[in-house]
């Protein structure tokens, strides 16, 4: 099997997941790493054995076929469509654009030169939430009705080491963790039609505990708590909260509550985890998982699908598309909560195709 070349664009603190994790899979080579910070670049090269170079060396790689994005939220649009017009497939860190107007200039571009998109999330490839997919599908629960999604922590400023892109335009706990919730959303119920929601920004300023920079005040430019409703073709009704204002909660990051009983679904934001399904009148209890990639770390699985889908020849799952619909979902938020009014998603797109049942870790069909 021929391995497509992958390059990196951005060594920051996520790069380490996915060097880490492309090493699993076969489908996919990494060929170099790029940061506009050298030395980042050189010390993750000399981690894991990769050539470190400039940005515009790694675009005129002739082995390097599929770049990923890991760049700040700020600078996602500008790095793909320079991978695009280089001439290579890309893979956006989410989210696609820090709106709409700016992930469809990437839309755009890779349609006219024919190349691919994708952008994460990818986790909703992992055991657990294709285990709840394939349930849904199978009628476990009947027909979904309605459902919650919720992430609620005190904010990022108590562990990132430099967490202030997080409470800048692009940032929020909207565009960071809801594209975990809404993309597993998407890909269990099916396209959002509406949204309603409301915001809150509580502070004008956060105070950072984490090293190195302890003590620091960071300015905050969104949202930082933002609730809602989610209102699905499929009829399902969705509420949905995710706020960097929580200092502790119980609730379970996604629950679908079907006509003849409910699912509790793993936290997006991990691959694995333990789907349990209660009947109507019944408890709930865990089912076993029906795929693989169910413990560990998987980050770069919609790389490796785009890969194999390239070879042969299909769509790919984690795609620009569903990126995009999500994108455009986020945003209305906002638009919701400053116009006082029900919003409707103009772009739509289909349900990405369930993982085969058992595929174990490493294969990708």
């Amino acid at each position: 099997m021929r391995k497509i070349g992958i390059g990196i664009i951005g060594c920051g603190n996520i790069s380490t997941a996915y060097l880490k994790a492309a090493q699993r899979f076969a489908v996919m080579e990494i060929k170099a790493l790029a940061d506009m910070r050298s030395d980042v670049a050189e010390r993750q090269g000399a981690a894991f054995g990769l050539p470190a170079m400039r940005v515009d060396q790694l675009l005129k790689r002739d082995d390097v076929e599929i770049v990923i994005n890991l760049t700040v939220p700020l600078a996602h649009t500008d790095v793909s469509l320079a991978v695009l017009n280089a001439g290579k497939h890309v893979h956006s860190e989410k989210p696609l654009g820090i709106n709409v107007a700016e992930a469809r200039k990437v839309i755009e571009l890779a349609a006219q030169k024919n190349l691919r998109v994708g952008c994460a999330p990818d986790t909703f490839l992992g055991g657990g939430h294709q285990t709840a997919r394939k349930l849904i599908d199978d009628g476990a629960i009947g027909t979904p009705v309605a459902g919650s999604a919720f992430f609620g922590c005190p904010g990022h400023e108590r562990w990132h080491p430099a967490p202030g892109f997080y409470y800048l335009r692009g940032g929020g706990p909207m565009l960071d963790m809801g594209p975990y919730y809404i993309t597993d959303l998407v890909q269990l119920l099916g396209p959002v039609a509406s949204v309603m929601g409301s915001i809150a920004r509580p502070k004008s300023e956060r105070l950072v505990t984490s090293q190195p920079m302890n003590g620091t005040l960071i300015p905050v430019e969104v949202s930082t708590h933002v609730a809602g409703t989610l209102e699905f073709e499929s009829g399902a009704v969705v509420s949905i909260a995710m706020s960097f204002d929580v200092p502790k909660h119980r609730h379970a990051p996604i629950e679908i509550y079907g006509d003849k009983g409910s699912m509790l679904v793993p936290d997006p934001n991990r691959f694995g985890g333990e789907v349990q399904v209660a009947k109507t009148g019944g408890e709930f209890e865990t089912v076993p998982s029906t795929h693989g990639h169910v413990e560990g770390e998987f980050r770069s699985i919609g790389v490796a699908d785009m890969a194999s889908a390239i070879l042969n020849n299909r769509p790919h799952r984690a795609s620009g598309a569903l990126a995009f619909h999500v994108l455009e979902v986020m945003e209305a938020f906002q638009i919701s909560a400053d116009e006082g009014r029900r919003v409707k998603i103009e772009n739509r797109v289909e349900r990405p195709a369930m993982l085969p049942v058992g595929r174990e870790t490493g294969q990708i069909d």
